[in-house]
């Protein structure tokens, strides 16, 4: 392969790799799992967080539970080599639920890891479950949050749905929620399979990036070949004309090496041929 070639290809891949790391790092935010949930109903979800960082590790994360749309009953499920500290807030109008009203919601939680080992290291991820109900009538749930690294950096997930369907820099995650018995809820066949992320990138998205990159070198290997000068003197180089089978056999026993096949990776020559 020559030089031309290996510094072209070598400049694809280093493009590849700086495209497809920052696509990567551009999408871990943040997140809420679920499945396909209604208003009414009770779930189970979890906030899913990645660590960034290439060089500290995930400690804290605060969670506010919105208020504006308050939620009755939200409880923790323990994480091993994490605490949850539970926060509440009295509300101006109670919730009426099957059990009564009730006037004091929880408003925030944060998890914090109990050591070192156990906080979320580089290129790792955990999940934070909680159960929630019953889920307010609306269409979404707004969970802004803040993630604390062990080098007292804080990321700010807070930033709302924009109102284009463009992803805000810090996407807060969100929750949405489906009428009962809607299409989306009916064409559900796996929910818990479900996730529900803010103003998520398409994975067509990276794919496209992926293809055109390929594409990007499969041209420069077929440019490279069509001016290879093997290639180019095959080109150049006429077929002779099919003498006819008596002609072919009298011409073969009287010119040496007439009718083999060129050596691959060759330059063709003619030969000519007596009459």
């Amino acid at each position: 392969m020559g030089t031309p070639l290996r510094a072209a290809l070598a400049a694809t891949a280093a493009t590849a790799v700086a495209v497809l790391g920052f696509a990567s790092a551009a999408s871990a935010h943040v997140t809420i799992q679920a499945g396909t949930v209604s208003p009414g109903s009770y779930a189970r979800v979890a906030f899913q967080v990645p660590t960034e960082s290439d060089t500290a590790s995930t400690t804290k994360l605060e969670v506010q539970i919105p208020t504006d749309h308050p939620i009755a009953s939200v409880a923790t499920m323990p994480v091993p080599g994490w605490t949850a500290a539970v926060e509440t807030t009295k509300l101006s109008t109670p919730v009426k639920t099957d059990d009564g009203e009730v006037s004091e919601v929880v408003n925030k939680i944060t998890w914090t890891a109990t050591s070192a080992d156990s906080a979320i290291k580089p290129g790792q991820f955990l999940e934070f479950p909680l159960s929630l109900g019953p889920l307010p009538d609306t269409d979404k749930i707004v969970f802004k949050a803040l993630q604390t690294y062990s080098d007292g950096n804080v990321v700010r997930w807070i930033d709302e749905p924009t109102s284009n369907g463009t992803e805000p820099e810090h996407p807060a995650p969100v929750l949405k929620l489906t009428k009962a018995g809607s299409d989306a809820a009916g064409a559900s066949l796996a929910p818990d399979t479900v996730t529900v992320t803010p103003a998520a990138r398409s994975t067509s998205d990276g794919t496209a990036r992926t293809l055109a990159i390929t594409g990007a070198v499969l041209g420069l290997l077929v440019w490279y070949s069509a001016r290879s000068p093997w290639c180019a003197a095959a080109a150049r180089c006429p077929r002779p004309p099919d003498p006819g089978p008596r002609a072919e056999a009298s011409a073969n026993s009287r010119v040496p090496g007439a009718g083999l096949a060129p050596v691959p990776g060759t330059p063709c020559t003619t030969v000519a041929r007596s009459a």
